[in-house]
């Protein structure tokens, strides 16, 4: 069996050095993503994962392993955001900061009162769609550059010719991720998304899509491009949804990480502490220029196959993170890799994001025989695809956004009439109630098992 390094364990220099590593190339792709579909510097995203990563680790006492990357639960919304008249990357860069901040907040919440207020505000039925709705409104921005979409309508413009080229680039990234994501075994299991960006950038050589003057012209050395925000309520009320959704995703993280390393890590160092690694980490990344920053699944991955949980291990891939931030060349190549093979690596994505969503329900075990539920998912579902929107201002609240406050209304609203015994649902469980009390005291009387418990 592998030799298992524990949590507060130093390796060797020898031996953590190529470990940190990988870590890095096992985020890299996922990460530097996000920067190339916002248009923005990944020298400063880079930066700011490592730091984040280092400020995590000291929040939590050096007991939760975890990498911070970019998130991508704020793309669609911080899109709406950008794509508004009059507004930029740095207005969307206000709503990072805020939501960072309710971020920490909720960690105060959390530590005084526990976890189980979220699953009254967003259940699992109500979060469940609105975790989906990230990729599914994203299909067609992931789509945008394959040169499959002739006639379509995107970022302000309409998609003129198909294009064999780029569907090409498009096709093969696609394809090698796909099958890297089934196929690959051990490590390279776990970097399919990065093996698929350099085969596609590959063929995007081949077809003469890769300009390199840009990567001759940049200097070895280069800071990365620092800017602040500027703060608009309507912009922060658009993205400020997306706080709740990567709450459950953190808290989903710290829960399968104790698996893997067999320690409770919501108790201690205790949940509180991670998300206050968290979000202060995506209000100060959100104010300097860069991305909102979210434990990484890619990361626990690593750990799980490698049964390295050192925190001294994930502090090396931020040192490594913190340098390549100041490498112009690199930055420069990143910026190149062209827009056929981002669009093969999103199609893929950013659909699994969305079957995440569905995932959760399952994990869930969510019941869609009661009504609750299957009201919260079609209403939440609906509204998120729908174009319906409510003028805030002068920027519409729709999509993820408006299908978020849509789900706390409709389950707050739900709690209520259930503690009031208004629901068809209360009924059905005093009606059980009765059965099992019947059946204990010796009759027997069917009784529906309507929480798919064994």
């Amino acid at each position: 069996m592998r030799e298992m390094i524990q949590v507060n364990e130093r390796p060797p220099i020898a031996k953590a050095i190529p470990l940190s590593i990988q870590h890095t190339f096992a985020m890299f792709g996922a990460s530097v993503l996000v920067p190339l579909l916002f248009g923005i510097d990944a020298g400063i995203v880079l930066l700011m994962n490592g730091f984040g990563t280092f400020l995590f680790i000291f929040l939590t006492q050096g007991k939760a392993p975890a990498y911070l990357g970019s998130s991508f639960a704020y793309l669609a919304p911080a899109g709406v955001v950008m794509t508004t008249a009059g507004m930029t990357f740095r207005h969307a860069q206000a709503g990072f900061v805020i939501s960072g901040l309710a971020f920490c907040l909720i960690a105060l919440i959390i530590k005084l009162c526990g976890t189980k207020w979220i699953d009254v505000v967003l259940p699992p039925a109500a979060m469940g769609p609105v975790v989906a709705l990230i990729g599914m409104e994203l299909a067609t921005t992931a789509a945008g550059n394959s040169g499959l979409m002739k006639g379509v309508y995107l970022n302000g413009a309409v998609i003129t010719a198909y294009d064999a080229k780029s569907a090409a680039v498009f096709f093969v990234t696609l394809l090698t991720a796909v099958l890297g994501s089934v196929l690959f075994r051990k490590f390279l299991g776990v970097i399919p998304i990065l093996i698929s960006i350099v085969v596609g950038y590959v063929m995007a050589m081949i077809m003469g899509l890769v300009d390199f003057a840009p990567v001759t012209a940049a200097a070895w050395f280069k800071l990365p491009n620092f800017q602040t925000p500027i703060f608009d309520f309507k912009a922060i009320m658009i993205i400020f949804p997306a706080t709740l959704v990567v709450i459950s995703e953190h808290i989903g993280h710290q829960m399968v990480t104790s698996k893997v390393i067999g320690r409770d890590l919501v108790k201690d160092p205790g949940l509180h502490r991670s998300m206050l690694g968290d979000g202060l980490s995506s209000a100060i990344s959100g104010f300097v220029g860069s991305v909102p920053t979210t434990t990484y699944g890619e990361n626990i991955g690593v750990m799980a196959i490698t049964r390295v949980y050192s925190v001294w291990v994930i502090g090396g891939a931020a040192v490594v993170s913190i340098c390549m931030a100041f490498i112009g060349k690199l930055s420069a190549l990143i910026a190149t890799i062209p827009g056929p093979v981002m669009s093969g690596v999103s199609f893929l994505l950013f659909g699994m994001i969305a079957a995440s969503g569905i995932r959760l329900m399952v994990d869930a075990k969510v019941d869609f025989s009661r009504s609750r539920n299957l009201v919260l998912t079609a209403v939440v579902l609906i509204t998120g695809l729908s174009q319906v929107s409510i003028p805030l201002g002068d920027v519409p609240l729709k999509g993820m956004a408006l299908a978020t406050v849509v789900g706390i209304i409709l389950s707050l609203a739900f709690w209520i009439f259930d503690k009031l015994g208004w629901t068809n649902d209360s009924e059905r469980t005093a009606d059980e109630a009765d059965g099992a009390n019947l059946s204990t005291s010796g009759a027997k009387l069917p009784v529906a098992d309507t929480d798919g418990d064994a």
